[in-house]
C-alpha cells in the first residue's frame, strides 16, 4: 500500500476499534437489559481507557493517532514526520483527518448493531445519545468549551512528555492517561477530548433508525469539536517552550 492507503486503513480501522469500545462500555452501562446496566461511572472512565490502549495497538503502524488533536498538534509542532515513513504534509494530513472521522462513525455504528437489542428496550432519549456522543452536565457553551480545552491540553501535553522519556512509554500510558482524564476532569462535559471521537458517532446517533432516539443536540456540537482542537494547539505550543 501507498502512504495514503495506509494512513487511511490503519486509522479507520483504530479509530473504529476506539468508538467501538468506547461508545460500547457507556452503552453496556445506560442501555436497559444489559449485564452491566447501573454499574458504577468508573467502569466508563477505565472502559474508555481500555479502549485507547487497544486502538492505538491497532493503529500502530501510522502512528496510533485515532484523535485529530494528536494529528494538528504534531502538525503544528517541531516534528517532520506523523510516524516512521509518512511525512507531514497537506495530503497525509487530509487523510488522518479524514480517516479518524470515518473510523469513529463506523465505530458507532457496530456498537450500535452489538446492542441492537437493548437500544430497542431502553427508552431514555439522554441516555441512548449519551452512548455515542457526549453532553455537558451543566449548559454553559462558553464553560463547556473552556473544560474540553483544559481536558485536551493535559491530554496533548502529557502523550508528548511521554515521548521525552527513556522508554519513550507506549499505549498503556495513555490509556492510564485517559483513565485520569475521565476521573478527574470528565465530570462537567463527559470529556470528549477527541473531535472526531464526538462527532463522528453524533452524526451516527443522527442516521440510524434507533427506537426511540430523539435529536441529536447539534446546538451543543461544535464545543467538542472546537475545545479539543485548542486545546492541542495550546499543548503543543506550550510543549516547545517547556
Amino acid at each position: 500500500m501507498g502512504i495514503i492507503e495506509t494512513i487511511l486503513v490503519h486509522e479507520i480501522v483504530g479509530t473504529a476499534f476506539l468508538t467501538l469500545l468506547g461508545c460500547g462500555v457507556v452503552a453496556n452501562v445506560l442501555l436497559s437489559k444489559t449485564n452491566g446496566h447501573g454499574s458504577d461511572g468508573i467502569v466508563i472512565f477505565f472502559g474508555w481507557g481500555l479502549a485507547v490502549f487497544a486502538a492505538v495497538y491497532v493503529a500502530y503502524d501510522t502512528g496510533g493517532h485515532i484523535n485529530p488533536a494528536v494529528t494538528i498538534a504534531l502538525l503544528v509542532g517541531p516534528a517532520t514526520q506523523y510516524a516512521d515513513g509518512i511525512p507531514i504534509t497537506v495530503a497525509t494530513t487530509l487523510a488522518y483527518l479524514f480517516a479518524e472521522f470515518v473510523g469513529a462513525f463506523l465505530g458507532a455504528i457496530i456498537c450500535y448493531l452489538a446492542y441492537k437489542k437493548q437500544y430497542d428496550e431502553t427508552g431514555d432519549v439522554g441516555a441512548i445519545l449519551a452512548t455515542f456522543s457526549t453532553a455537558p452536565t451543566v449548559k454553559s457553551h462558553g464553560w463547556n468549551l473552556v473544560t474540553e480545552i483544559v481536558g485536551t491540553f493535559v491530554l496533548i501535553f502529557v502523550i508528548i512528555m511521554f515521548g521525552h522519556t527513556p522508554s519513550g512509554l507506549g499505549p498503556l500510558a495513555v490509556a492510564l492517561l485517559v483513565v485520569s482524564i475521565g476521573a478527574s476532569l470528565g465530570g462537567p462535559t463527559g470529556y470528549a477530548i477527541n473531535p472526531a471521537r464526538d462527532l463522528g458517532p453524533r452524526v451516527a446517533h443522527a442516521l440510524l433508525p434507533i427506537r426511540h432516539k430523539g435529536d441529536s443536540n447539534w446546538s451543543y456540537a461544535l464545543v467538542p469539536v472546537i475545545g479539543p482542537i485548542i486545546g492541542s494547539l495550546l499543548a503543543a505550543l506550550a510543549a516547545q517552550v517547556y
